[in-house]
């Protein structure tokens, strides 16, 4: 670790510059675009944090002037806007249920904003005590500060001051993202390379099916999230197709006409899919009873926090500098400000909400405001024990829709809101709405501290670190809107497509969104199908049953029921990819710990430098396809064609499926080389 490189409270360094803001804007377009793709393909999004601070480092190496301070300040920014992009967990339910046609801009950006800019402000009061003086470990908190160090390091190191592109690692994110980019081209755009291949079978009436998808982007998301969630995804992809339909196939027939392929999928998306449901269901419920005491202590530090006696007096440190009280107090009154405006907005033409509009707005607004309040200071507390990446902001947004639809029941059983169609689609978006602004909070809350976290390492100055994340916020939540509305556009959600010649079997999966408006609609229409629900309900009781046993008498293997559960719900060729990732990562990491072992060297310090170019390496896989999906996206919605630069026919599907399948062998062989030869380099 290079320690030494904290910059001291008495030295004032350049950070929140206009260059860096700049910087950090650009870089926010880049991942809140990969990031929302990503999300709606896969249900999915991935830590932009180390990869800008070192996109940050690469061209900041080229002005005079630069600092780690001031890459930090970037880094900041652009994370705060990639982890906005959770939002697409929720709203495309608004578009499924028809009670939107496309984004509208302003709604989709204020109820972004105003969400994370309030999990900025809920989370400032934590940071002392839960950054400063706890032992919370921040995983990629520490992560990032590690690589900034490294970066300025080499950068002071080199006779001209700038820093080798290898020692920055954006030679790796550039070599991932090529190669994504151009397999992801010759797939979607070309149609020369498939997506995914299947096999089918049917034994005895029942329908079987091996799956396997080709995307690079779930191969370096695999690889991030790492073998127990890529194995507990297996679990639950076994279970799906494995078990359940199997079962449920020799208990039905297919309908005439319909092919094996066809009935197999109509089964799993009508009845296992609501396995899945229950299962997710029961890990919110879960995880939010474990979150119950880091919720305690996370309110228990805000409060502390603002009335501690213990701080300096005098003359604060540099370093312990947060925005003043009063522009949290004036700034958290603006953004309750803008909540009401944009649910008024959201409410304004709908006649089902006329003469009790203002009751509906104070109604969603108290409760995203306390919901989030509480919740703020549970994923802050939750991301500093095991990391943004794994703490279930889905889970919590099951938790928030299935809360705001029960009471909005009980509330407006007697008004005549509920009595029409129209007035329980209306009550239906409204709770979609409300959940979004829930999300916006939590999702920021879960990774402000992480940046602040990376800032005290470094030295930075809280309160630019905060108006960072403030612009962040606010960046991130203007590129939202038109990238949904593009990606709606070309490839359609599941279950809704703009246009009828569109081909559902391209349309994005949008996961999360999809489950919680089948479970806010089967809680106003009382229409859910309960039977498949308690039978995920009950293996995800039996699923908690064997993660807990796991963790007490096994030292490594674990079952994380969410990601059972997201295994189950998942479409299979998705499942399939990041399964692989999440094996590649584990067999590197053991090649790594037997050649550590081999030459008597601590596997920590041994495979640092390995570490790191993969995760690089995956970020880059991420990028480099979500972006390439972007751009299509805008290609086809320009033409209104469904495939305006294939090169070839449906006749040629077969012969791309096994072009696919070596094209996606060989960068997996690939990337092991790359991440293999980062350690030879090292040493």
């Amino acid at each position: 670790m290079t320690e030494g490189l904290r910059v001291p409270d008495a030295v004032s360094l350049p950070e929140l510059t206009v260059r860096g803001v700049l910087l950090g804007a650009v870089i926010t377009v880049i991942f809140t675009a990969s990031n929302v793709f990503l999300g709606l393909k896969v249900g999915l999004t991935f830590s932009s944090a180390i990869p800008a601070a070192v996109i940050s480092m690469s061209v900041l190496r080229m002005f005079p002037g630069a600092n780690i301070l001031e890459n930090n300040m970037v880094q900041t920014q652009a994370s705060a806007a990639g982890t906005l992009s959770a939002i697409i967990f929720i709203l495309p339910s608004l578009v499924m249920l028809g009670h939107w046609q496309n984004f509208p801009f302003w709604q989709t950006l204020a109820i972004c904003a105003a969400g994370g800019m309030l999990g900025v402000m809920f989370s400032i009061p934590l940071r002392h005590l839960m950054v400063v003086k706890s032992t919370l470990p921040y995983p990629e908190g520490v992560a990032a500060a590690e690589i900034l160090r490294v970066g300025s390091s080499a950068r002071s190191s080199t006779p001209d001051g700038l820093a080798k592109e290898g020692a920055t690692g954006m030679g790796d994110i550039l070599a991932g993202g090529g190669v994504a980019a151009l397999v992801s081209f010759a797939a979607s755009g070309l149609r020369l390379l498939g997506e995914s291949a299947s096999g089918w079978w049917s034994l005895g009436g029942a329908v079987l099916r091996l799956p396997m998808g080709f995307s690079l982007a779930l191969l370096g998301a695999g690889y991030l999230i790492g073998i127990v969630a890529g194995l507990a995804m297996l679990t639950g992809l076994l279970i799906a197709w494995g078990v359940a339909v199997p079962v449920l196939t020799l208990q039905s027939a297919p309908a005439v006409g319909q092919s094996l392929a066809e009935f197999g999928t109509h089964i799993w998306s009508t009845q296992v899919r609501f396995i899945g449901a229950g299962v997710i269901g029961v890990g919110a419920i879960w995880t939010l009873a474990l979150l119950f005491m880091p919720m305690v202590r996370g309110m228990a530090t805000m409060f502390g926090s603002m009335t501690e006696s213990g701080r300096p007096r005098g003359e604060t440190p540099r370093t312990e500098r947060d925005m003043p009280g009063i522009w949290i107090a004036l700034l958290t009154l603006v953004l309750v400000a803008v909540l009401v405006w944009v649910f008024a907005a959201f409410l304004a033409d709908a006649p089902p909400a006329q003469g009790q509009l203002w009751q509906l707005v104070t109604y969603a607004v108290l409760f995203a405001f306390v919901f989030g309040f509480l919740v703020a200071a549970a994923c802050g507390y939750m991301a500093g024990l095991v990391g943004s990446s794994t703490s279930p902001i889905s889970g919590v947004g099951i938790v928030a829709i299935v809360l705001v639809s029960i009471l909005m029941v009980a509330t407006h059983q007697e008004d005549g809101l509920l009595s029409t169609p129209q007035g329980l689609q209306l009550a239906t978006a409204l709770a979609i709405f409300t959940t979004a602004a829930v999300i916006a909070v939590a999702s920021i809350a879960n990774d402000n501290l992480q940046d602040l976290k990376t800032g005290w390492l470094v030295g930075a100055t809280p309160w630019r670190q905060q108006v960072a994340l403030l612009i962040g916020c606010l960046v991130g939540a203007a590129v939202i809107s038109p990238v949904l509305d593009l990606l709606y556009n070309a490839y359609g959600f599941t279950g809704a497509l703009p246009r009828p010649d569109m081909d559902p079997g391209r349309a994005l999966s949008a996961p999360q969104a999809s489950l919680m408006l089948a479970i806010a609609r089967g809680i106003f229409l009382h229409d859910l199908n309960w039977l498949m629900i308690l039978i995920g309900m009950g293996i995800g009781v039996a699923l908690i049953l064997v993660d807990q046993f796991l963790k007490h008498h096994c030292r490594v293997a674990r079952l994380p029921v969410l990601a059972v559960g997201i295994g189950i719900y998942l479409p299979p060729s998705v499942n399939a990819p990041i399964v692989v990732g999440a094996i590649l990562a584990w067999v590197l990491t053991r090649m790594l710990q037997r050649r550590a072992q081999a030459q008597g060297v601590p596997y920590a310090e041994y495979a640092v430098s390995a570490n790191r170019r993969g995760v690089l390496l995956a970020s880059g896989l991420i990028v480099g396809e979500s972006l390439v999906g972007v751009l299509m996206a805008a290609i086809i919605g320009a033409s209104r064609q469904e495939a305006p630069l294939a090169l070839t026919g449906p006749g040629f599907a077969t012969t791309a499926q096994w072009l696919g399948l070596a094209v996606f062998s060989l960068v997996v062989v690939g990337f092991g080389r790359r991440v293999l030869g980062a350690r030879k380099a090292a040493g």
